[in-house]
């Protein structure tokens, strides 16, 4: 193992004007960033507030319409509270700044400890690394991990739980209507599950002296059902869309969503699970915050009975959670998307 002075991107980083040669891309895979369309409108905004009221159907049809032409959407009125969010991100940017010593009594390149801090994606795996430290942690239930989760800073447990719970209530609402937009039963989605689980990462991007060099994550598609993403103010998510890369510039007190590859599969490739990155940029750090939803590692996922027909045949065959999770993870981000390996023979 490196030393430990090496191990976490922060500390490594200070004073250094060049990019190290193993963050260094090849210039065919280097991020153009002058070629990366921005806009405000870069992705679906969608109002939540009547949500379960008059304008519910109105609701469904706008988020199956995001699902199938962007596998992005923001929401605004989701109910978690502006306080907690700016809690949040605070707690977050307190926890990075703690001493190194502090921070170390989490790291792990072992991913699966439930609660860990790492660096780049899987270090064990990689060649290239990526312009990233990462604290994980698992959340749900949240009464079997929060003991393992940092003490410092001192609130840091009370106030991400708190922000947990209320992350997974909307996530709830939003699994609700997404099966209604597909024409399945509310509760299809979340039964089909079994035991779920839910994760969230807390995202630090250090300031970087060659950002065009290197990436935050290089392009991927997420391998689990939903995530639901908070950002600070500091632009760095950009999504692809027909060909081109457009960046998604923050909106304080929303939530990006994204569908995952488990929902790509259950919806039978109605709705896309979307290659998305994160970039870096010279003078901010950045901070994003994803909370992953997760089917059980048992969990059976296979596209909906309902969504296939004679004409509409399953486009993939049925696997465990637990079996894509490992070719996800062997493969790294590399190589972008897994899902072609459970097509059907």
């Amino acid at each position: 193992m490196a030393t430990a002075t090496k191990l976490l991107l922060t500390d490594l980083m200070s004073g250094v004007n060049h990019v190290p040669s193993n963050y260094v891309r090849h210039i065919s895979d280097r991020p153009n960033l002058s070629d990366v369309q921005i806009s405000d409108a870069s992705i679906p905004l969608i109002d939540l507030k009547d949500l379960h009221g008059h304008n519910h159907s109105n609701i469904i049809k706008q988020i199956g319409l995001a699902c199938q032409t962007d596998g992005f959407f923001q929401v605004k009125n989701h109910g978690v509270p502006e306080e907690m969010i700016k809690d949040m991100l605070s707690i977050a940017r307190e926890f990075f700044k703690l001493p190194e010593s502090e921070r170390l009594k989490m790291y792990s390149d072992d991913p699966s400890k439930t609660t860990r801090l790492s660096t780049s994606f899987n270090v064990r795996t990689e060649k290239l690394s990526n312009w990233r430290d990462f604290l994980r942690l698992h959340c749900y239930p949240l009464e079997d991990y929060v003991q393992e989760w940092p003490n410092n800073p001192p609130s840091f447990r009370e106030q991400v739980g708190e922000y947990c719970t209320s992350v997974r209530g909307l996530v709830l609402r939003l699994l609700g209507a997404i099966s209604e937009s597909l024409g399945l039963e509310k509760n299809y989605i979340v039964e089909a599950l079994g035991k779920q689980g839910q994760h969230m990462a807390l995202n630090y991007y250090p300031p970087c002296p060659e950002p065009e060099l290197t990436y935050g994550l290089p392009g991927h598609t997420d391998c689990n059902l939903i995530t639901i993403l908070l950002q600070d103010d500091v632009p760095g998510l950009q999504v692809l869309r027909n060909g081109k890369w457009v960046a998604v510039n923050p909106i304080p007190n929303t939530f990006i969503v994204n569908i995952g590859d488990m929902m790509q599969v259950i919806s039978n490739d109605k709705y896309k699970s979307v290659l998305h990155r994160a970039v870096v940029n010279c003078n901010s750090e950045r901070i994003s915050i994803p909370t992953f939803y997760c089917p059980s590692p048992d969990a059976v996922i296979g596209p909906a009975k309902d969504l296939i027909s004679h004409d509409q045949p399953a486009m993939y065959r049925n696997f465990t959670y637990a079996e894509y999770f490992e070719k996800f993870w062997n493969r790294g981000l590399a190589t972008e998307c897994c899902l072609d390996l459970f097509k059907p023979n």
